[in-house]
């Protein structure tokens, strides 16, 4: 089984998904958690580059294509591996974050970049996605640390990250679910865990 867990900056992703491996594994799985980009040594200098290389000019082309390159990767080198072998995988961002980020907050083709996604992972998709939810000011205000590349591109980019999110969900329902992100993260973790639940029951 293949979870991804998405949204925008500032929504809580790394605690939900830290939170959400933990209660699978008390259920019997046994989990391997990611993160997209990184958990590879490309995905990792690929992370660092795109994110942390302030002084590095990076056509918004070529920024989807390096996020591409690394996904193939964890995919090749992680992903795969630990399905074929029946494990669980729990990855902070996926494929959905390029399409948003790139494509409705960017300005590139969103069906173009659906289409270069399914190649960079070989059609390897989440079984389902859960994208945290909350107005794009709110999460912004949560980033106390310093911003990376991607933090640093606007109110009006968080915005349209925000409207991209629950717009494929609204296209994708069967594989994308959203969830409010807003409250206090013990009540999102219910949620989530509620969707997720619901989602193996489903599954058998």
């Amino acid at each position: 089984m293949f979870f991804s867990l998405d949204g925008g900056d500032g929504t809580g992703k790394s605690t939900q998904a830290a939170l959400f491996c933990q209660w699978l594994r008390q259920r019997g799985r046994d989990v391997v958690a990611c993160r997209d980009p990184g958990s590879t040594p490309l995905g990792e200098a690929v992370r660092e580059l795109v994110l942390h290389r302030n002084n590095l000019a990076i056509h918004r082309r070529s920024e989807m294509l390096l996020y591409m390159a690394a996904r193939a990767q964890l995919v090749e080198e992680v992903i795969r591996p630990a399905l074929e072998s029946g494990k669980t995988v729990v990855s902070d961002r996926y494929l959905l974050s390029n399409i948003v980020y790139q494509g409705y907050a960017g300005g590139l083709d969103v069906d173009t970049l659906w289409q270069v996604g399914r190649v960079a992972t070989a059609g390897l998709m989440p079984d389902l996605t859960i994208v945290l939810d909350m107005p794009a000011e709110a999460a912004a205000a949560r980033l106390t640390r310093a911003l990376d590349r991607m933090e640093q591109q606007g109110e009006a980019f968080r915005a349209r990250v925000r409207e991209g999110f629950l717009a494929e969900a609204a296209r994708r329902p069967e594989q994308i679910a959203v969830v409010d992100a807003a409250g206090p993260i013990d009540k999102v973790q219910a949620e989530i865990r509620r969707l997720a639940a619901r989602f193996l029951e489903a599954r058998g």
